[in-house]
């Protein structure tokens, strides 16, 4: 079997879990380099794949400052160091699985597209959820016509009130100034799956949503900085750092904190004392929302009315209106439901495979490994199925989402066609 040589540039959790993916279930697929500035993060690659030491990098532009010596890159650096490694890349012929968002700005989102294109590239964004066996099932009943014409959607993401806490209030997208915008960072999967979904671009935006809890306003009387302090309100708060990470509450969050595979109880300490993560959620520097509303209009006339909130347990929920009948899906369930107008019959509809738990530890609902399959597939040329998209139609979609913080901000309807323009 000929192999498929790949290098991974950021070795966080995000690269770490594609590349233990692709050991797993892509058996055409070798890890020949990584490059992380952790040494920690960098030798656990080093020591699983057998890389020689002059294999790891420091830096992705000393991974990248020789010729291409490997088919592929895996780019799972910060959102912020997306785009200076993936024009690099590119511009040296490598094959890209590039972690979302694209790029942090909507400019550097399409200078990825037009180089991927003039180079003749491949670049494969980790919208993960067209990869999951609930949103693979809700595009072939579509493609099917069981609900007829879709002209309206309702999708709502439930973020779930302590993955807030983690990563957009303590975490590293906390601020836009220094990460994206939440509507990008969290949610650019879900408008990417609408448009999927629809297979229709969208003609108009407008949005609005705040940060109206999580900030010093609420702050319970006499809560110091820092958790660990002795808050008096620590015992009846959720989003203690003591129960989250402390007492491992919550295990993935807690090696995302310490940036460690298996955490001590003494790192886990350090951490809480030291870093943002063990700060009060209500004296944070965090700036994004922590709900949004985004209405969209698209070209055949379909509207969606996206929902993005903090205040919930967590999952996805989708109410799909069609001219023909209507289908009702939970993401945490192993079925969805189709109403048929002509019958007026309810039927539970079984997801295959289905992977209920669609948060890390659940590989975002089977997404993640479905997107290495189908990337190994598509490196050797044996790729069938319809879940990988171009470069271009996922920046369009990636405008998308910086055109609804545009109208958020502005309070205006934002028109695609002409916000394009604009940018181009």
């Amino acid at each position: 079997m000929k192999k498929v040589k790949v290098i991974l540039i950021g070795a966080g959790d995000r690269g770490t879990t594609y590349a233990n993916l692709g050991a797993e279930n892509c058996p055409e697929l070798e890890l020949v380099g990584v490059a992380d500035p952790d040494p920690v993060r960098r030798n656990y690659i080093r020591d699983k794949f057998n890389l020689p030491e002059e294999r790891c990098f420091t830096t992705w532009e000393d991974i990248l400052a020789m010729p291409k010596w490997a088919d592929a890159a895996i780019i799972a650096t910060q959102d912020q160091l997306h785009f200076a490694p993936a024009m690099r890349a590119i511009e040296l012929g490598y094959e890209l699985l590039l972690e979302k968002p694209v790029a942090p700005t909507p400019e550097e989102c399409l200078q990825i597209a037009r180089a991927a294109e003039a180079k003749g590239v491949r670049v494969v964004v980790c919208h993960v959820l067209r990869f999951t066996p609930f949103f693979r099932l809700l595009k072939q009943l579509i493609e099917e016509d069981r609900v007829g014409r879709v002209l309206n959607i309702v999708h709502v993401e439930c973020v779930g009130n302590v993955h807030q806490s983690h990563s957009y209030v303590r975490g590293n997208w906390r601020n836009s100034e220094t990460s994206t915008p939440m509507i990008l960072a969290k949610s650019c999967h879900d408008l990417d799956i609408l448009q999927w979904l629809l297979d229709e671009p969208c003609t108009r935006v407008q949005s609005f949503g705040s940060l109206s809890y999580f900030c010093k306003e609420n702050k319970p009387e006499g809560a110091p900085e820092y958790c660990v302090d002795g808050c008096p309100a620590e015992r009846d708060c959720p989003y203690s750092a003591l129960k989250i990470y402390r007492d491992r509450g919550f295990p993935p969050f807690c090696r995302t904190a310490t940036k460690k595979h298996d955490p001590t109880d003494e790192d886990l300490l350090k951490t809480i004392r030291e870093s943002n993560y063990g700060r009060c959620v209500f004296q944070s520097d965090n700036n994004v929302v922590d709900h949004q509303v985004v209405n969209l209009e698209y070209r055949g006339g379909a509207t969606v009315s996206f929902n993005m909130s903090a205040f919930n347990r967590g999952g996805r929920k989708l109410r799909i209106m069609g001219t023909k009948g209507e289908i009702t899906a939970e993401m945490n369930h192993d079925y969805v439901t189709l109403f048929d107008f002509a019958t007026r019959e309810e039927t539970k509809i079984v997801i295959a495979d289905a992977v209920k738990d669609e948060s890390i530890r659940g590989g975002h609902g089977g997404g993640d490994r479905g997107i290495i399959r189908s990337f190994c597939k598509l490196l050797t040329n044996s790729y069938e199925g319809n879940s990988i998209t171009d470069i271009s139609t996922s920046v369009l979609n990636h405008l998308t989402a910086f055109a609804a913080e545009e109208a958020r901000l502005s309070g205006e309807t934002v028109c695609m066609e002409s916000y394009v323009k604009n940018l181009i």
